[in-house]
């Protein structure tokens, strides 16, 4: 375990003793962690949104085409 010595505002440390009283912790270092925990759900790990899922499998049934030379392929295109 890490420890640190932090300075905060007294809005961040009232937020953490809501967080603290509304889970039943039993510290501030607990509360701190469930605030990370969040955060990493929220922010780091959020899952795809369902119409961004249902695009990608509308994606994948599509007919895919074998191309041995792109950069050919995108020439033909643009003329």
């Amino acid at each position: 375990m890490v420890q640190a010595i932090i300075s905060i505002s007294k809005r961040a440390n009232r937020v953490i003793n809501l967080v603290k009283a509304k889970y039943d912790l039993r510290d501030k270092s607990q509360a701190i962690e469930k605030l990370v925990e969040e955060y990493e759900y929220e922010v780091l790990e959020r899952p795809f949104k369902p119409e961004y899922v249902e695009k990608l499998k509308r994606y994948q049934k599509e007919k895919k085409y074998r191309v041995p030379d792109v950069e050919a392929w995108f020439a033909s295109m643009r003329k």
